[in-house]
């Protein structure tokens, strides 16, 4: 089964890929590798999640947008690849938590796009990863996640 396929079969909604929101480009391809900037939590109506997780948002909250975020990725790839059947395995990613000061889960909200991508590429989908807690992100957003993924040749 190709990867289109099983996002097709798990009834995955991908939303309309996010242009940049700076001088930067979204996926950067060198060789087999491409660099995945980071992404925030994009709804399918173009809105995004924002909110502290911890204080604005629990955390079952914070994992819905680190989902978001994995769906989100997933647009921008196909939309720069051409299919995300071009993937071979996602490598590294680094997910960023707006979180109060005491929240102390970031790696069980980040579970939420790592989750996503197992469910997908199986075990390739399962990546070197930091889960980390931020004092803010860009417009409030819950969650930002970047990633560097292997690419079919």
């Amino acid at each position: 089964m190709s990867i289109e396929e099983r996002v097709s079969e798990l009834g995955l909604q991908l939303p309309d890929p996010p242009g940049p929101g700076g001088t930067y480009s979204p996926v950067l391809i060198t060789g087999s590798t491409a660099y995945v900037s980071g992404h925030g939590p994009v709804l399918p109506d173009g809105s995004m999640i924002t909110g502290r997780v911890g204080d604005d948002l629990t955390e079952e909250q914070g994992v819905a947008a680190a989902r978001t975020v994995g769906l989100t990725m997933l647009a921008t790839l196909r939309a720069q690849l051409g299919s995300l059947d071009r993937v071979r395995r996602i490598v590294k990613v680094l997910g960023m938590v707006n979180a109060s000061p005491d929240f102390q889960n970031h790696p069980q909200v980040i579970n939420g796009f790592s989750d996503l991508m197992v469910d997908i590429w199986g075990e390739n989908g399962r990546a070197a990863r930091s889960a980390v807690g931020m004092g803010s992100l860009p417009g409030n957003i819950a969650v930002e996640i970047e990633a560097i993924i292997e690419l079919n040749d």
